[in-house]
């Protein structure tokens, strides 16, 4: 019997803080041990190996040190591009990756009158067929799925997987609301695993016409939100599926990089001062040494300004209790006395798109690429551009000539299919 790893949405290099980064390549590091245990014959990565198109070197290091490991074993990686693996100058880490034979990008194809016709890639070791569509920057892939040619696809024999990095409509979960998605008929049928990422929720699906639908979820953390629900006891890891001519099992390998404890606490009816005083009061009842501790903070305060509230000491205090990381959600909290503009969303990320969506309309824009949906994914992604930091050893003047080209590069939508 044959077996291949399922993997997606690692996001190598998602964090700025230092225990964070840790963290995130241990699991990675133990996932692909547990490969090697396992003695799989491929891994196959469904997007979002690392946060960003062109990561910190030094994540890149690690990682690739890793891989050479799995490599040196007999297992080739497979993968495809996630929304989150794209420069605007078209080039980054996976496709060196792929041209240095670390890891192997699988989706091929080409668009000929009008039809997008991918080609198979077969696993020389099992003879399995993979093949798929890599994301678009953003959610932007679904014009590629409209014109995909699934005839080609469907009357192909054997052993075939269908790797993607898209939300299905049917399987959406109800917190991605937001989440542009595409149905599930857009898919070819008959393939025997459709090997999913984008989705950060663990799910196994299936559907008449259809093969088992599984999104592993992400294998650490790529957004606040993930902390949040790992904390709450959200499991992590990936998949490893066991076949011959057919699927005969599917098992999720659990990663568990860290142990974390969930609080949670409604200043509802209490004035800052109170809840100040009980909040700190609850905590100092919890054992948080070397664990991860979430904090998240909601309700009406009864009087008193939310940043009457010293959460900053409150952070400190947990840290110099042995908390390996503390991760505060206040975005819940508001004061009846200092009313502002409420915006629903559990992060930031959500909060921007959101706040695009809802204002794009009300701007003046001769440039049909820029309305409606498209000019708030448009923003959602220049905002992202604009965050990035200065390169080790980078002049201020190249980093503004960088970052000048990124928003020339994103604002002319240039397509590049990978």
């Amino acid at each position: 019997m044959h077996k291949f790893a399922h993997m997606a949405d690692i996001h190598l290099g998602a964090h700025r803080e230092q225990v964070l980064q840790r963290l995130e390549m241990v699991a990675f590091s133990e996932a692909m041990d547990m490969c090697i245990e396992e003695k799989v014959d491929f891994i196959l990565i469904c997007g979002d190996l690392f946060h960003i198109g062109i990561p910190d070197l030094g994540v890149v290091k690690e990682a690739v040190r890793k891989m050479k490991e799995v490599q040196d074993s007999g297992i080739p990686i497979y993968a495809i591009y996630g929304s989150h693996d794209y420069t605007p100058t078209g080039t980054t880490v996976i496709d060196i990756l792929d041209t240095v034979g670390i890891i192997k990008k699988v989706v091929r194809g080409k668009i000929t009158e009008g039809k997008l016709r991918l080609d198979f890639f077969t696993d020389p070791k099992t003879g399995a067929k993979l093949v798929g569509i890599s994301a678009r920057k953003i959610g932007l892939e679904s014009r590629y799925y409209e014109i995909l040619d699934v005839e080609n696809l469907e009357k192909e024999g054997g052993f075939k997987v269908f790797a993607f990095h898209s939300g299905l409509t049917e399987f959406k979960p109800d917190y991605l609301s937001q989440m542009e998605t595409i149905p599930i008929s857009y898919l070819p049928k008959g393939f025997d695993y459709y090997a999913g990422g984008h989705v950060h929720n663990r799910s196994e699906n299936s559907l008449l016409g259809y093969g088992r639908v599984v999104f592993p979820g992400p294998l650490f953390t790529g957004y606040a939100r993930d902390i949040e629900q790992t904390a709450k006891g959200e499991k992590r890891g990936f998949y490893i599926v066991s076949f011959q001519d057919k699927v005969e099992k599917v098992d999720f390998i659990e990663i568990k990089p860290f142990d974390s404890v969930y609080f949670e606490y409604d200043a509802s009816l209490k004035n800052s001062l109170q809840a100040q005083k009980e909040l700190t009061e609850k905590l100092a009842g919890l054992e948080v040494k070397d664990k991860v501790f979430v904090l998240k903070v909601r309700g009406e305060l009864s009087g008193g300004k939310t940043s009457d509230i010293n959460f900053s000491q409150i952070k400190r205090t947990l840290i110099e209790r042995g908390a390996l990381y503390v991760h505060l959600n206040r975005f819940g909290l508001t004061s009846k006395e200092f009313a502002a503009v409420k915006v629903m969303g559990e992060d930031i990320g959500s909060i921007e798109s959101r706040l695009f969506k809802e204002n794009v309309g009300a701007v003046r824009l001769t440039h049909e690429a820029l309305k409606d949906e498209r000019g708030a994914i448009m923003a959602t992604e220049l905002l992202q551009n604009l965050r990035q930091e200065p390169k080790a050893n980078e002049s201020k003047k190249d980093y503004g000539e960088r970052m000048v080209k990124q928003t020339i590069e994103t604002l002319q939508l240039r397509e590049v299919f990978k």
